[in-house]
């Protein structure tokens, strides 16, 4: 410690500080950007997450079977698997390559329209609605508990008197 300041130690401390919270928030604002790059930027090996399309994992095997009671030729059999699984991963690929784009633009749009709607108009209005509509449901339940109640409340207490007995012959 220097005889001259004593407060040099205090003031190396809370620059070191500084320069840590400063690396601290670099560090943060490196692993937000990155969580934010993975959250909008889907996996490249698990494309269905949470099981969607499970009906969709079809093989060679779940279409075409031959019983052991009648076979093809060895080389028919492989080779229709061959062209299965390649026809099928190509045409999927083509028409994916043609639909997915634009059916996931429409279904941008329109999922954006929806939750537009619902924020800004349906929600405002229900919202509206209710507050506008408290004297109906104060009108409302007056005449439940004064009309509606004690009808109920008399008949049940006449039904409940009615007792059933089953009896075999």
């Amino acid at each position: 410690m220097n005889e001259e300041d004593p407060h040099e130690e205090t003031k190396i401390d809370l620059e070191g500080i500084d320069e840590r919270f400063e690396e601290q928030s670099e560090a943060q604002s490196e692993e937000d950007a990155r969580s934010s790059q993975m959250a909008t930027r889907p996996l490249l090996k698990d494309r269905d997450p949470k099981g969607v399309n499970q009906c969709l994992k079809v093989t060679f095997e779940d279409v075409i079977a031959e019983p052991s009671s009648v076979r093809s030729f060895d080389k028919v059999w492989l080779w229709s698997h061959a062209l299965f699984e390649v026809s099928r991963l190509w045409f999927y690929r083509i028409i994916s390559l043609l639909l997915a784009v634009p059916l996931s633009l429409i279904a941008g749009v329109l999922f954006a329209l929806l939750s537009c709607l619902h924020i800004w108009l349906i929600m405002p209005c229900v919202q509206l609605f209710l507050i506008n509509m408290h004297w109906v449901q104060t009108i409302w339940g007056s005449v439940l508990d004064i009309a509606i109640a004690p009808l109920f409340s008399s008949m049940g207490r006449c039904c409940g008197s009615i007792s059933v007995r089953v009896a075999r012959e």
